[in-house]
């Protein structure tokens, strides 16, 4: 009888392929919270001498953007660092212009290390200092140079799987290298100096006790909107001061973490990472984590918790 009802269920299964049907009784698909992504840094003495060595052999104008893409070791071939976010470590040098392009999907960008550099996004000129956090809005025109006397980095995020999931993903270049520009405003939308931040951070810890889990965190916004930068995307700085222990917490956002100041830990799953300045990390979606703080830290962070709440999927856990 058994092999009599396999047999049926080899045809049956043979005649609905056929037709491109798939039983759901078989499904493989993910049904609980969590994804591929796992925990991962990319240290800042392992990266910047191979950023530095990528300006040796490659112009910006060959590469057009020169980055070494932070791609999560458990989704090789996505140049993703989580299912729906990339991230990436852009170098250029004095002299040097990333050409002007646009596309579909948002970028930001944090500066990491150097000073005489600019983004210019629709006409908007916008000086590039380590810390600040500037935001490209989707299908803005935009270019980068550097008239300063030294390299400069930057991390670059962008929601790129949101415009190839829903078949979005448009691209197209500046008849010209470079845009005609102007000096952005000091009240400009698109920048976020860390001067500016950092000020509001301290203006924070005076004013209350540290988040359990957080330490005291700033959650960027549109200052005419209130809200997030990007309709996809949170970004975030939050500081640590020394000797905090965070308490246990997940949600279900994947992070990028990059660390601005300080050293500390951080213990994400089974995973346990001693980060110091520049270090990049990735938080999973749903994964334990907990923050601990040798010194005073400050870490930048950016997550797909804008859409998830945006769409209702959102969810935390302490």
């Amino acid at each position: 009888m058994s092999a009599v009802v396999n047999s049926d269920l080899a045809r049956f299964s043979k005649d609905i392929s056929a037709l491109g049907l798939k039983p759901l009784w078989e499904r493989v698909m993910r049904l609980k919270a969590g994804t591929d992504a796992q925990p991962a840094i990319w240290r800042w003495k392992d990266t910047r001498p191979l950023l530095m060595r990528a300006c040796e052999l490659i112009t910006a104008k060959q590469a057009e953007r020169r980055v070494l893409m932070l791609e999560n070791p458990a989704l090789a071939g996505t140049t993703f660092i989580t299912p729906a976010l990339f991230a990436g470590l852009q170098a250029i040098l004095p002299g040097e212009i990333a050409p002007t392009h646009r596309h579909t999907p948002n970028a930001l960008r944090l500066i990491v290390e150097g000073e005489g550099a600019y983004t210019a996004v629709d006409g908007e000129r916008i000086p590039m200092r380590p810390g600040d956090f500037t935001v490209t809005p989707g299908w803005s025109w935009h270019d980068h140079g550097n008239e300063g006397s030294a390299a400069v980095v930057w991390l670059d995020g962008l929601d790129t799987a949101f415009a190839n999931v829903f078949g979005a993903h448009f691209r197209e270049d500046y008849p010209e290298d470079r845009q005609v520009a102007v000096r952005a405003k000091a009240d400009s939308l698109l920048s976020f100096p860390f001067e500016r931040t950092r000020a509001n951070l301290e203006r924070m810890s005076r004013s209350g006790e540290p988040d359990p889990a957080h330490g005291f965190r700033l959650r960027y916004s549109n200052p005419e909107t209130g809200r997030d930068p990007f309709p996809t995307m949170a970004v975030f700085m939050q500081w640590l001061p020394a000797g905090f222990k965070g308490r246990n917490h997940r949600s279900t956002d994947g992070a990028v973490c990059c660390v601005v100041e300080g050293r500390g830990s951080a213990d994400i799953g089974a995973a346990h990472f001693d980060f110091a300045p520049h270090d990049v990390f990735v938080v999973p979606s749903w994964e334990v984590r907990r923050l601990t703080a040798a010194a005073d830290c400050v870490i930048f962070s950016y997550s797909d918790r804008a859409a998830q709440e945006a769409l209702g999927f959102w969810r935390e856990e302490s």
